[in-house]
């Protein structure tokens, strides 16, 4: 035992401080989420009379009860389930092909098409909400389904991390597979495809998380109770019941398990295609 800690050598004093900082770093996160899954199992009383608690004094599901049974939820979970598929789908076929074309393939003007592209990232989304609400009412997609995923399903953002992720893959490997009597189509479905996973799980968990969790979208585009997804439907809860706030937070634990467990089930092709993805010349 002793030989070992001489081998590992004496731990210094900077190792010991940034240790404590890291704990220190991790309880400051974890608490507020600890905070809200306490408030959803917790009775409403405690919060009614003030003060934080650290464990529920009486474990409970009633908020959860009282959610499916006066709203309904299960339709706000679909609604965010299909429009949230529907824009990931989207963004898994549409900017990787782009991106993929951009990246390896010659055509006249590519340099103007992408420079184009990426100053359209240079604007906010707030600026053309407006014009985007009167051009759904005008081709009568408001409060439906398309309104809140059409638009969305072809993203610029998820379009430049493809093409420098494509920037990676040996030119070569394409060239071989064309020499095979592959396409541009074939070598991309073929070739591409299965060494880009990590690619695809980081647009997937970045667009996942995104359009799962958005408000303002859905908020402007949808105003039917029975269209609202989630987040949108959750806020009403909120409104209705200002002062149950464990009522607010049992939504809150609903709306953030898929997004964890989705986070996890993709998390290593995550890091792989963050690691992947930078910028190339």
């Amino acid at each position: 035992m002793m030989e070992e800690i001489r081998k590992a050598g004496k731990i210094k004093p900077f190792d010991v401080i940034d240790v404590l900082i890291m704990i220190l770093f991790i309880l400051i996160m974890a608490y507020p989420l600890w905070f809200i899954v306490v408030g959803a199992f917790n009775e409403g009383k405690d919060y009614m009379r003030g003060g934080v608690y650290l464990w529920p004094r009486v474990w409970t599901l009633d908020n959860f009860r009282e959610l499916f049974t006066k709203y309904p939820i299960l339709k706000w979970y679909w609604n965010t389930f299909a429009s949230t598929a529907i824009v990931v789908a989207g963004n898994l076929i549409f900017p990787t092909m782009a991106g993929y074309a951009l990246a390896k393939l010659r055509f006249p003007g590519k340099k103007i098409i992408f420079g184009a592209l990426l100053i359209s990232m240079m604007v906010p989304f707030q600026l053309i909400m407006i014009q985007m609400y009167i051009q759904l009412a005008k081709l009568n997609m408001h409060n439906t389904i398309w309104a809140i995923t059409l638009p969305f399903m072809s993203q610029t953002m998820f379009l430049f991390m493809a093409r420098q992720f494509f920037f990676a893959v040996p030119g070569e490997l394409l060239e071989a597979a064309r020499i095979d009597g592959l396409g541009h189509a074939g070598v991309f479905a073929r070739i591409v495809c299965p060494i880009s996973k990590p690619l695809f799980a980081s647009i997937a968990i970045l667009n996942f998380t995104g359009t799962w969790n958005s408000y303002m979208v859905p908020a402007t585009f949808i105003n039917k109770v029975d269209k609202f997804t989630l987040v949108v439907g959750l806020q009403t809860v909120n409104m209705t019941y200002f002062q149950k706030t464990n009522l607010t937070l049992a939504g809150v634990v609903l709306l953030s398990f898929p997004v964890i467990l989705f986070f996890i089930c993709t998390q290593k092709e995550f890091v792989k295609g963050a690691m992947s993805s930078g910028i190339k010349a």
